[in-house]
């Protein structure tokens, strides 16, 4: 790639193949696209199998060069996978399995009839089909982050440039100053998506200006909160928007090489980040007089081995180093003291993303949207208790509720919505009473969670918040890098303290020592993980504190979650069907054929198969 004008070609060439994929009709003429989602959560669920179908009935039928089939990057509704989308009629098929690929060839790409009972649920008004764009899921999300993702196929480097990929690069190698371009993220008022929400624009003021024969452009790509998956499903997607965004950056401070930090349990983003790195090197976009401006720069891959407390800059950096992932004190920062000793500015993959359409669009465009502190959107790995299980994208200020009953389609089963967790290990807990908090920044910190990398968790009545707090804690004890002792022994005190209370052996004070040991942690850790560890404890303590004290006061989890704290007992309903006594898997049920049955406690372990399988709701959970 020599110059700008050759970037352009081949946008202009490929523009009419996406745009057959945004509803175009006309540009289609008569062509047709499938996209197969291609993320870690259809591969799971078999979606190589359905795409092999797919393509074998499509040459049975002549129609291979007709209907081109496509795999992306993540579409969202995770749990609803193998997803199929078929363009220009933008039908979104759910669930599907190799059995109704014939049917769908046949009925929909080649008879124009959608196979209405695999069709997107929700996409089913009235037995009428609507567009998927316009469901509760879709049409509350604003993608920035996401904007590729679903939408190319991340192993082209043509269908990345056709959405104007690598046309923020160019025009920053060859209109822009590196303070231009600083000055634009600074203006964009873009914080970083990984953590604590820091002025990036600031962070790479400070690197630029060091002097240094040596800097570094790092990409945080560790992603190790339980449920989350953005940095992840963006690196599997749309891989060059990180690798653009890492290049500009690097132009910015005056770096010529960059490293991506990325756990080696993501093989699929691995494997796709390797393929766009070797395609952005043939096309002149990494390497060496990129555009013919003189500017160098490349990328390398550092896979990590799933330490948790490696997610921490500085830690993160010892590992890419070759030594063992342990936080530093700061200052210096990174900025002035970071990899192999050079100033070094380390972003997360989300961060990253947003960066070329900022480029490209301006920095008033981004900074119109959100909140006063808080612009721009947030990617949300939306999980637990939640009909929608997937990855959405909305804009900073949108509230809990929206997230929760609009895009997430509500609690299941007629259940009632609790508590939703974010900011993983780091974060807290917010209750029900505060589901009109807008979700930004600042709001977060102030109810006592975090925004962290966007994992979000949502509960519902048969939660038990005390156990919530146990789980969280119980992952930072085994995660911490035992460095510091208010973090290594601290944490490890509180967890003792909360299992004593979920296994019933709780006693008045508890409650006043976990508060205590979480403020002494939080204010001497070492690090930002050991210091935001104690989050879940003392936001439940302050939100739920009337189930911590029934766990101790009363010996009761009104959830029935801690086993130690309830029985199971047969009523006056048992009919004596003996279904309960027959699925038993260590005898604890006694009784005769049509008469009342018992449990013996001591040998109950508390499995619950005897309450899932009554049919006569003669068994109780006290």
């Amino acid at each position: 790639m020599k110059n700008i004008n050759e970037l352009t070609a081949i946008r202009d060439e490929m523009k009419n193949l996406i745009n057959i994929r945004t509803g175009d009709a006309d540009a289609a003429n008569g062509e047709q696209h499938v996209l197969i989602c291609g993320g870690t959560g259809c591969h799971s669920s078999g979606c190589n199998a359905v795409l092999a179908k797919l393509e074998e009935s499509l040459k049975a039928h002549g129609l291979e060069d007709k209907i081109k089939t496509i795999v992306t990057g993540c579409h969202g509704l995770c749990a609803l996978g193998p997803l199929i989308i078929t363009h220009p009629d933008e039908v979104f098929y759910e669930l599907v399995e190799p059995d109704d690929i014939e049917e769908i060839v046949t009925e929909h790409l080649i008879g124009g009839r959608p196979v209405l009972r695999k069709v997107y649920h929700e996409a089913i008004v009235d037995e009428k089909l609507i567009s998927f764009h316009d469901t509760d899921f879709f049409k509350y999300q604003h993608k920035i982050s996401l904007r590729n993702c679903g939408i190319i196929d991340p192993e082209c480097i043509e269908e990345y440039i056709a959405r104007d990929g690598y046309m923020a690069l160019a025009n920053t190698l060859v209109t822009l100053s590196p303070n231009d371009i600083i000055e634009k993220v600074n203006a964009s008022g873009i914080r970083g998506r990984g953590g604590g929400g820091f002025g990036t624009g600031k962070k790479w003021a400070y690197a630029a200006a060091m002097e240094s024969d040596k800097k570094y452009v790092v990409c945080n790509a560790d992603e190790g909160d339980p449920g989350a998956f953005m940095d992840r499903s963006i690196l599997e997607g749309d891989p060059h928007s990180v690798i653009e965004a890492m290049a500009i950056a690097g132009y910015a401070i005056n770096a010529d090489e960059g490293y991506v930090y990325v756990r080696a349990e993501y093989p699929i983003a691995v494997n796709r980040f390797e393929i766009a790195l070797k395609q952005a090197r043939e096309f002149g976009l990494l390497g060496t007089d990129i555009f013919g401006t003189g500017f160098n720069f490349d990328i390398h891959i550092r896979l990590g081995a799933g330490a948790f407390v490696c997610g921490e800059e500085t830690a993160l950096l010892k590992s890419i180093e070759g030594h063992r992932g342990e936080p530093r004190p700061r200052p210096p920062f990174p900025a002035v003291k970071g990899l192999f000793g050079k100033p070094t500015i380390l972003n997360n993959v989300e961060t990253f993303a947003c960066i070329p359409p900022i480029i490209l669009n301006g920095p008033e465009w981004f900074n119109n949207m959100g909140t006063e502190n808080s612009k721009g959107t947030k990617v949300f790995a939306l999980g637990g208790n939640i009909k929608n299980i997937g990855l959405v994208e909305v804009p900073m200020g949108t509230t809990l509720r929206t997230v929760v009953e609009k895009i997430g389609g509500g609690i299941p089963n007629g259940k009632t919505f609790k508590a939703a967790q974010t900011g993983g290990p780091s974060g807290g807990c917010i209750p029900a009473s505060l589901i009109d908090t807008p979700i930004d920044f600042d709001n977060l910190v102030e109810i006592g969670s975090m925004m962290g990398s966007g994992g979000m968790i949502v509960m519902d009545e048969d939660t038990c918040m005390v156990d919530i707090a146990r789980y969280y804690l119980d992952f930072t004890v085994e995660e911490t890098c035992g460095k510091c002792t208010p973090c290594r022994i601290g944490t490890q005190r509180m967890l003792e303290i909360l299992d004593k209370i979920t296994e019933g052996r709780g006693e008045p004070g508890d409650l006043e020592k976990l508060d205590e040991l979480g403020e002494h942690i939080k204010s001497s850790s070492l690090c930002g993980l050991g210091q935001t560890a104690p989050n879940p404890i003392l936001s439940t303590i302050k939100y739920f504190r009337s189930e911590y004290e029934a766990h101790i006061n009363e010996r009761k989890c009104e959830a029935g979650v801690c086993k130690a704290l309830f029985q199971f007992i047969i009523n006056e309903k048992c009919i004596g069907c003996t279904i309960c006594k027959r699925a038993c898997p260590t005898d604890a049920i006694e009784g005769e054929v049509k008469k009342p049955h018992l449990i013996i406690q001591d040998k109950c372990v508390k499995c619950g198969i005897c309450y899932d399988k009554c049919k006569f709701n003669a068994i109780d959970r006290r």
